[in-house]
């Protein structure tokens, strides 16, 4: 039999000569799980399909919860154990900012998702105002600003950290953005200049929107297409939602696309709107 040390040694061996080895072994461990959190839900439905006070829509959300608290994109894909460049002392978690030992600023975590990097949980419909908060609590403690007697390596990485939550923060604020991020990070993308499968009637729906919207007189017959666009961006964010959930990625994909379009439209009404004042 061999030894736990053996079988350590062995894994750790593996690990590094197959790095992707060691990626299938976590995904299959995220499908285990995700699996297993499905057939207990599943299970607990059977057995109490005679009991009317089962509540289904508490079922549903803590299902979505399990699928995105474990989503394997919340986290950073590296698990190597980090030092303080200035102390050598481990740092305790990731993404991380300063060392809590000596305080001094470490560099970005470049493989940290924006969604672990701004503290959010994955989901498309993630809570703006504690974005928001966490955008600017950051901002306010990594600004270049604050670390202009420092070294010039902090005043570096301060500007990298600062530069990259702006980013993130850009990045998941809008649905639309958030969305084509969260495809990233799936391996899919919608490039720029297609129509994503659009078809006929929908091009054609939009054409006469943009017609409709260049003949408008009026700051009301503008606003009136604008408040039109808005239910439409917001009956998409719900579908798209919904397929991310259920990880039907090809159907984001499509909504998200039409959702682009109603996003250019909505620009298009500000500027109209605009020539009126």
């Amino acid at each position: 039999m061999l030894s736990l040390n053996s079988l350590r040694i062995g894994c750790s061996s593996r690990a590094l000569l197959y790095p992707n080895w060691l990626m299938t072994k976590r995904q299959s461990v995220y499908k285990t799980v995700t699996c297993s959190a499905h057939c207990m839900t599943t299970g607990y439905l059977k057995n109490d399909t005679g009991n009317s006070n089962v509540n289904f829509k508490a079922l549903g959300q803590e299902r979505k919860l399990i699928y995105y608290t474990n989503s394997p994109r919340n986290y950073s894909t590296g698990q190597v154990k980090l030092n303080c460049w200035n102390c050598k002392l481990p740092l305790d978690q990731r993404p991380v900012f300063f060392c809590m030992s000596c305080k001094a600023v470490q560099p970005p975590d470049e493989e940290a998702s924006y969604f672990k990097l701004m503290d959010c949980d994955y989901t498309f419909t993630l809570d703006t105002h504690k974005l928001q908060k966490r955008y600017l609590q950051l901002q306010r403690s990594l600004h270049p600003d604050n670390f202009s007697q420092k070294s010039v390596r902090e005043q570096e990485y301060s500007e990298s950290h600062s530069a990259l939550v702006n980013k993130a923060y850009q990045t998941l604020l809008k649905p639309l953005s958030r969305g084509l991020y969260m495809l990233e990070l799936e391996g899919m993308r919608i490039d720029d200049g297609t129509d994503s499968g659009a078809d006929s009637e929908f091009l054609m729906e939009l054409m006469e929107i943009n017609e409709a919207l260049d003949e408008a007189q009026t700051p009301e017959e503008a606003n009136k297409i604008g408040q039109d666009t808005k239910g439409k961006l917001a009956v998409l964010t719900e579908e798209i939602d919904a397929a991310l959930l259920k990880g039907e990625l090809q159907a984001a994909k499509v909504l998200l696309a039409q959702m682009k379009y109603y996003a250019n439209i909505e620009e298009k009404v500000k500027e109209k709107l605009s020539e009126f004042m």
